[in-house]
Protein backbone atom coordinates (compact mmCIF):
# COMPACT_ATOMS: atom_id res chain seq x y z
CA UNK A 1 0.00 0.00 0.00
CA UNK A 2 1.35 3.55 -0.72
CA UNK A 3 1.45 6.19 1.67
CA UNK A 4 2.60 9.02 -0.80
CA UNK A 5 0.05 11.41 -1.64
CA UNK A 6 -1.93 9.83 -4.92
CA UNK A 7 -1.39 11.86 -8.00
CA UNK A 8 -4.85 11.65 -8.94
CA UNK A 9 -6.37 12.98 -5.17
CA UNK A 10 -9.07 15.69 -6.98
CA UNK A 11 -8.58 14.86 -10.29
CA UNK A 12 -11.01 14.84 -12.94
CA UNK A 13 -11.08 15.30 -17.33
CA UNK A 14 -13.17 18.38 -18.40
CA UNK A 15 -14.56 16.79 -21.11
CA UNK A 16 -13.68 20.54 -22.81
CA UNK A 17 -9.67 19.28 -22.57
CA UNK A 18 -9.86 16.07 -24.47
CA UNK A 19 -8.39 15.74 -27.55
CA UNK A 20 -8.62 13.28 -30.74
CA UNK A 21 -6.39 11.36 -33.24
CA UNK A 22 -7.34 8.76 -36.13
CA UNK A 23 -10.49 9.09 -38.03
CA UNK A 24 -13.14 7.03 -40.00
CA UNK A 25 -11.86 4.16 -37.48
CA UNK A 26 -14.30 0.95 -36.73
CA UNK A 27 -14.77 -0.51 -33.18
CA UNK A 28 -11.33 0.74 -31.89
CA UNK A 29 -11.60 -1.55 -28.91
CA UNK A 30 -7.93 -1.94 -27.93
CA UNK A 31 -4.71 0.49 -28.56
CA UNK A 32 -1.24 -0.39 -28.63
CA UNK A 33 1.53 2.79 -27.84
CA UNK A 34 5.08 2.78 -28.77
CA UNK A 35 8.02 5.29 -27.50
CA UNK A 36 7.98 6.58 -30.34
CA UNK A 37 4.29 8.29 -30.50
CA UNK A 38 3.16 5.52 -33.03
CA UNK A 39 -0.85 3.96 -31.71
CA UNK A 40 -1.96 0.84 -33.11
CA UNK A 41 -5.33 0.21 -32.81
CA UNK A 42 -7.92 -3.04 -33.42
CA UNK A 43 -10.21 -2.77 -36.20
CA UNK A 44 -13.25 -3.94 -37.28
CA UNK A 45 -12.60 -4.08 -40.92
CA UNK A 46 -9.99 -6.61 -40.36
CA UNK A 47 -6.90 -6.10 -38.97
CA UNK A 48 -4.58 -3.19 -37.30
CA UNK A 49 -4.84 0.34 -37.71
CA UNK A 50 -1.22 2.52 -37.51
CA UNK A 51 -1.58 5.56 -36.24
CA UNK A 52 1.62 7.33 -37.21
CA UNK A 53 2.82 10.62 -34.75
CA UNK A 54 1.89 12.66 -37.38
CA UNK A 55 -1.71 11.86 -37.51
CA UNK A 56 -1.17 9.76 -40.82
CA UNK A 57 -2.98 6.39 -40.34
CA UNK A 58 -2.66 3.41 -42.62
CA UNK A 59 -4.91 0.06 -42.31
CA UNK A 60 -3.34 -3.31 -42.28
CA UNK A 61 -5.29 -5.90 -43.09
CA UNK A 62 -4.69 -9.54 -42.00
CA UNK A 63 -3.41 -12.10 -44.61
CA UNK A 64 -2.78 -15.70 -44.26
CA UNK A 65 0.45 -16.62 -43.91
CA UNK A 66 2.19 -17.59 -47.08
CA UNK A 67 2.77 -21.22 -47.65
CA UNK A 68 4.00 -22.99 -51.32
CA UNK A 69 0.31 -24.53 -51.67
CA UNK A 70 -1.36 -20.78 -51.29
CA UNK A 71 -2.59 -19.25 -54.69
CA UNK A 72 -1.03 -16.40 -55.50
CA UNK A 73 -4.15 -13.81 -55.70
CA UNK A 74 -3.33 -11.75 -52.27
CA UNK A 75 -7.14 -11.70 -52.21
CA UNK A 76 -7.49 -15.00 -51.53
CA UNK A 77 -5.54 -14.59 -48.74
CA UNK A 78 -7.47 -11.76 -46.29
CA UNK A 79 -8.42 -13.67 -42.64
CA UNK A 80 -12.00 -14.69 -43.06
CA UNK A 81 -14.72 -13.98 -40.26
CA UNK A 82 -11.92 -11.97 -38.44
CA UNK A 83 -12.28 -9.45 -35.33
CA UNK A 84 -9.11 -8.30 -33.68
CA UNK A 85 -10.08 -7.49 -30.14
CA UNK A 86 -6.94 -7.36 -27.84
CA UNK A 87 -2.94 -6.90 -28.82
CA UNK A 88 -0.09 -7.32 -26.93
CA UNK A 89 3.66 -6.74 -28.92
CA UNK A 90 5.75 -10.15 -29.30
CA UNK A 91 9.46 -9.16 -28.15
CA UNK A 92 10.36 -9.06 -32.01
CA UNK A 93 7.39 -6.37 -32.53
CA UNK A 94 4.89 -8.48 -34.28
CA UNK A 95 1.12 -8.30 -32.99
CA UNK A 96 -0.34 -10.94 -30.84
CA UNK A 97 -4.10 -11.00 -31.36
CA UNK A 98 -6.61 -12.34 -29.56
CA UNK A 99 -9.64 -12.72 -32.72
CA UNK A 100 -12.58 -12.78 -31.20
CA UNK A 101 -14.14 -13.33 -34.86
CA UNK A 102 -12.23 -16.56 -35.62
CA UNK A 103 -11.87 -17.37 -31.96
CA UNK A 104 -8.38 -18.20 -31.76
CA UNK A 105 -4.87 -16.48 -30.73
CA UNK A 106 -2.63 -15.24 -33.64
CA UNK A 107 0.35 -13.30 -34.54
CA UNK A 108 0.62 -10.63 -37.08
CA UNK A 109 4.05 -9.29 -38.59
CA UNK A 110 3.57 -5.35 -39.35
CA UNK A 111 2.44 -5.94 -42.74
CA UNK A 112 -0.48 -8.08 -41.98
CA UNK A 113 0.87 -11.74 -42.54
CA UNK A 114 -0.79 -13.78 -39.87
CA UNK A 115 -0.81 -17.15 -38.79
CA UNK A 116 -2.11 -18.83 -36.24
CA UNK A 117 -0.94 -19.40 -32.69
CA UNK A 118 -3.09 -21.35 -31.06
CA UNK A 119 -7.00 -22.31 -31.74
CA UNK A 120 -7.62 -25.18 -29.38
CA UNK A 121 -7.15 -26.10 -25.74
CA UNK A 122 -7.76 -29.76 -24.36
CA UNK A 123 -8.74 -30.99 -27.98
CA UNK A 124 -11.65 -28.37 -27.93
CA UNK A 125 -12.22 -24.67 -29.52
CA UNK A 126 -10.99 -22.31 -27.48
CA UNK A 127 -13.93 -19.97 -27.16
CA UNK A 128 -14.65 -16.49 -27.28
CA UNK A 129 -10.84 -14.91 -26.89
CA UNK A 130 -11.08 -11.53 -25.65
CA UNK A 131 -7.04 -10.06 -24.82
CA UNK A 132 -3.66 -11.04 -24.58
CA UNK A 133 -1.62 -9.57 -22.42
CA UNK A 134 2.58 -10.31 -22.75
CA UNK A 135 4.66 -10.95 -19.05
CA UNK A 136 8.27 -10.10 -19.22
CA UNK A 137 9.33 -13.79 -19.27
CA UNK A 138 7.32 -13.91 -22.54
CA UNK A 139 4.11 -15.86 -21.85
CA UNK A 140 1.11 -14.88 -22.93
CA UNK A 141 -2.10 -14.88 -21.14
CA UNK A 142 -4.91 -14.84 -22.71
CA UNK A 143 -9.07 -14.06 -21.70
CA UNK A 144 -11.33 -16.18 -22.76
CA UNK A 145 -14.90 -14.54 -22.12
CA UNK A 146 -17.02 -17.16 -22.94
CA UNK A 147 -17.31 -20.58 -23.67
CA UNK A 148 -21.21 -19.99 -25.03
CA UNK A 149 -21.40 -20.16 -28.57
CA UNK A 150 -23.70 -17.24 -28.69
CA UNK A 151 -21.85 -14.88 -26.46
CA UNK A 152 -24.21 -12.32 -25.97
CA UNK A 153 -26.43 -14.78 -24.14
CA UNK A 154 -23.24 -14.72 -22.16
CA UNK A 155 -24.06 -11.03 -21.20
CA UNK A 156 -26.11 -12.62 -18.21
CA UNK A 157 -25.24 -12.51 -14.37
CA UNK A 158 -26.06 -16.32 -14.34
CA UNK A 159 -23.32 -17.10 -16.56
CA UNK A 160 -20.08 -18.08 -15.02
CA UNK A 161 -17.93 -19.71 -17.71
CA UNK A 162 -14.88 -17.31 -18.32
CA UNK A 163 -11.22 -17.94 -17.56
CA UNK A 164 -7.38 -17.38 -18.25
CA UNK A 165 -5.19 -19.31 -19.95
CA UNK A 166 -1.61 -19.24 -19.71
CA UNK A 167 0.13 -19.80 -23.73
CA UNK A 168 3.76 -20.72 -21.96
CA UNK A 169 6.14 -22.83 -24.45
CA UNK A 170 3.64 -24.10 -27.24
CA UNK A 171 1.59 -24.89 -25.12
CA UNK A 172 -1.84 -23.39 -23.94
CA UNK A 173 -3.60 -23.99 -20.87
CA UNK A 174 -6.43 -23.08 -18.12
CA UNK A 175 -4.78 -21.37 -15.28
CA UNK A 176 -7.98 -19.70 -13.62
CA UNK A 177 -11.47 -20.42 -14.71
CA UNK A 178 -15.31 -19.70 -13.91
CA UNK A 179 -15.13 -15.85 -14.48
CA UNK A 180 -18.14 -13.87 -15.51
CA UNK A 181 -17.03 -12.92 -18.44
CA UNK A 182 -13.23 -12.70 -18.57
CA UNK A 183 -12.34 -9.20 -19.95
CA UNK A 184 -9.05 -7.33 -19.68
CA UNK A 185 -6.54 -8.19 -17.51
CA UNK A 186 -2.89 -6.72 -16.25
CA UNK A 187 0.00 -7.33 -13.98
CA UNK A 188 1.24 -5.33 -11.65
CA UNK A 189 4.74 -3.60 -11.92
CA UNK A 190 6.27 -6.78 -9.81
CA UNK A 191 3.91 -9.25 -11.83
CA UNK A 192 3.02 -10.89 -8.14
CA UNK A 193 -0.66 -10.42 -9.12
CA UNK A 194 -2.78 -11.09 -12.25
CA UNK A 195 -5.75 -8.44 -12.24
CA UNK A 196 -8.73 -9.40 -14.02
CA UNK A 197 -11.96 -7.28 -15.34
CA UNK A 198 -15.14 -9.81 -15.01
CA UNK A 199 -17.64 -7.65 -17.12
CA UNK A 200 -21.07 -9.42 -16.03
CA UNK A 201 -19.72 -9.45 -12.59
CA UNK A 202 -19.17 -5.95 -12.56
CA UNK A 203 -16.00 -5.90 -10.65
CA UNK A 204 -12.44 -6.36 -10.52
CA UNK A 205 -10.67 -9.78 -9.43
CA UNK A 206 -7.04 -10.49 -8.56
CA UNK A 207 -4.97 -13.88 -8.43
CA UNK A 208 -1.85 -14.10 -6.97
CA UNK A 209 1.16 -15.68 -9.56
CA UNK A 210 2.69 -18.41 -8.97
CA UNK A 211 6.27 -19.13 -10.39
CA UNK A 212 5.15 -22.05 -12.52
CA UNK A 213 2.07 -19.50 -13.79
CA UNK A 214 -0.43 -21.36 -11.44
CA UNK A 215 -3.14 -18.76 -9.86
CA UNK A 216 -4.08 -18.62 -6.41
CA UNK A 217 -5.80 -16.63 -3.35
CA UNK A 218 -7.99 -15.37 -5.52
CA UNK A 219 -9.82 -12.21 -4.04
CA UNK A 220 -11.94 -8.80 -5.35
CA UNK A 221 -10.07 -5.85 -5.74
CA UNK A 222 -12.05 -2.46 -4.84
CA UNK A 223 -15.83 -2.62 -5.06
CA UNK A 224 -17.55 -6.06 -4.99
CA UNK A 225 -19.97 -4.27 -7.14
CA UNK A 226 -19.54 -1.37 -9.97
CA UNK A 227 -22.89 -1.26 -10.93
CA UNK A 228 -21.51 -0.95 -14.13
CA UNK A 229 -20.21 -3.13 -16.76
CA UNK A 230 -16.17 -3.10 -16.63
CA UNK A 231 -13.92 -3.72 -19.92
CA UNK A 232 -10.44 -2.62 -19.90
CA UNK A 233 -8.14 -1.52 -17.51
CA UNK A 234 -4.34 -0.84 -17.15
CA UNK A 235 -2.24 0.18 -14.54
CA UNK A 236 -0.40 3.90 -13.18
CA UNK A 237 2.78 4.35 -11.66
CA UNK A 238 1.56 4.88 -8.66
CA UNK A 239 -0.22 1.56 -8.15
CA UNK A 240 -3.92 3.10 -8.80
CA UNK A 241 -6.11 0.79 -11.09
CA UNK A 242 -7.44 2.47 -14.27
CA UNK A 243 -10.70 1.27 -15.92
CA UNK A 244 -13.50 1.68 -18.25
CA UNK A 245 -17.02 0.96 -17.49
CA UNK A 246 -18.48 -0.10 -21.22
CA UNK A 247 -22.08 1.42 -22.48
CA UNK A 248 -22.75 3.55 -19.19
CA UNK A 249 -18.85 5.59 -20.33
CA UNK A 250 -17.02 6.31 -17.34
CA UNK A 251 -13.29 6.22 -17.03
CA UNK A 252 -12.68 4.87 -12.74
CA UNK A 253 -9.18 4.47 -11.14
CA UNK A 254 -9.13 2.17 -8.25
CA UNK A 255 -6.54 3.11 -5.50
CA UNK A 256 -4.04 0.88 -3.77
CA UNK A 257 -6.43 1.15 -1.03
CA UNK A 258 -9.31 0.05 -2.81
CA UNK A 259 -11.18 3.20 -3.14
CA UNK A 260 -13.33 3.58 -6.23
CA UNK A 261 -12.75 7.57 -8.10
CA UNK A 262 -14.30 8.41 -10.87
CA UNK A 263 -11.90 10.09 -13.99
CA UNK A 264 -14.65 10.71 -16.46
CA UNK A 265 -18.00 10.72 -16.98
CA UNK A 266 -19.69 10.92 -20.23
CA UNK A 267 -22.68 9.29 -18.99
CA UNK A 268 -24.85 10.82 -21.32
CA UNK A 269 -27.95 8.83 -21.04
CA UNK A 270 -28.28 7.58 -17.34
CA UNK A 271 -32.21 6.60 -17.12
CA UNK A 272 -30.95 4.42 -20.30
CA UNK A 273 -27.96 2.81 -18.35
CA UNK A 274 -29.97 2.63 -15.30
CA UNK A 275 -32.80 0.21 -17.10
CA UNK A 276 -29.95 -1.52 -18.88
CA UNK A 277 -29.05 -2.83 -15.54
CA UNK A 278 -32.27 -3.22 -13.88
CA UNK A 279 -32.75 -5.45 -16.86
CA UNK A 280 -29.69 -7.10 -16.35
CA UNK A 281 -30.77 -8.38 -12.93
CA UNK A 282 -33.39 -9.82 -14.31
CA UNK A 283 -31.42 -11.41 -16.91
CA UNK A 284 -33.19 -10.06 -19.08
CA UNK A 285 -30.49 -7.80 -20.95
CA UNK A 286 -31.20 -7.02 -24.26
CA UNK A 287 -28.99 -5.77 -27.10
CA UNK A 288 -31.62 -3.33 -28.09
CA UNK A 289 -30.96 -1.81 -23.74
CA UNK A 290 -27.19 -1.77 -24.43
CA UNK A 291 -27.58 0.06 -27.61
CA UNK A 292 -29.47 2.79 -26.06
CA UNK A 293 -26.90 3.29 -23.73
CA UNK A 294 -23.24 5.12 -24.84
CA UNK A 295 -21.94 8.86 -24.13
CA UNK A 296 -20.98 10.94 -26.90
CA UNK A 297 -16.44 10.90 -26.90
CA UNK A 298 -16.53 7.55 -27.93
CA UNK A 299 -19.24 6.04 -27.06
CA UNK A 300 -18.45 2.87 -25.15
CA UNK A 301 -15.24 2.87 -23.70
CA UNK A 302 -13.48 0.09 -23.89
CA UNK A 303 -10.32 0.80 -22.22
CA UNK A 304 -7.45 3.06 -21.26
CA UNK A 305 -3.32 3.12 -22.89
CA UNK A 306 -1.12 5.15 -21.51
CA UNK A 307 1.31 6.37 -24.31
CA UNK A 308 3.38 9.29 -25.31
CA UNK A 309 7.14 10.23 -24.45
CA UNK A 310 6.39 10.20 -20.68
CA UNK A 311 3.42 7.92 -20.44
CA UNK A 312 1.29 10.48 -19.49
CA UNK A 313 -0.97 10.59 -22.46
CA UNK A 314 -4.28 8.13 -21.73
CA UNK A 315 -5.90 7.66 -25.02
CA UNK A 316 -9.50 6.19 -24.82
CA UNK A 317 -10.08 2.54 -26.54
CA UNK A 318 -14.04 2.31 -27.80
CA UNK A 319 -16.33 -0.36 -29.40
CA UNK A 320 -18.50 2.28 -31.17
CA UNK A 321 -16.63 5.00 -32.04
CA UNK A 322 -14.26 5.80 -34.99
CA UNK A 323 -11.88 8.21 -33.58
CA UNK A 324 -9.49 7.92 -30.41
CA UNK A 325 -10.13 10.65 -27.54
CA UNK A 326 -6.77 11.33 -25.54
CA UNK A 327 -6.28 13.25 -22.73
CA UNK A 328 -3.04 14.63 -20.02
CA UNK A 329 -2.75 12.57 -16.89
CA UNK A 330 -0.91 13.56 -13.63
CA UNK A 331 0.36 10.36 -13.39
CA UNK A 332 2.55 7.92 -15.86
CA UNK A 333 0.93 4.85 -16.73
CA UNK A 334 2.67 1.90 -15.51
CA UNK A 335 5.11 0.93 -18.72
CA UNK A 336 4.22 -2.29 -20.78
CA UNK A 337 7.16 -4.71 -20.95
CA UNK A 338 7.78 -3.83 -24.60
CA UNK A 339 8.21 -0.22 -23.21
Amino acid sequence: MSRNPNPIDGFTVDPSAIMYIGQDLQRPECILAEKNGSLWAADARGGVVHIQPDGCQTLIAQRAEATFADAPDEETRFVAGTLPNGLAFARNGDIVISNFGTDRLEVMSRNGETRVLVDTIDGEPIGKVNFVLRDSRDRLWLTVSTRTKNWMRAMSPSIIDGFVALYDQGRLRIVADGFHFTNEIRLDAQEEWLYVAETCARRVTRLRVLDDGSLVDREVFGPADHGAFIDGIAFDAHGNLWGTHVMTDRIFAITPEGDLRIILDDDQNSDAGRVLMEAFARDEATSQLMLACGGTIAPWFASVTFGGSDLRTVYVGSLRGNRIPYFCSPVAGLPMVHW
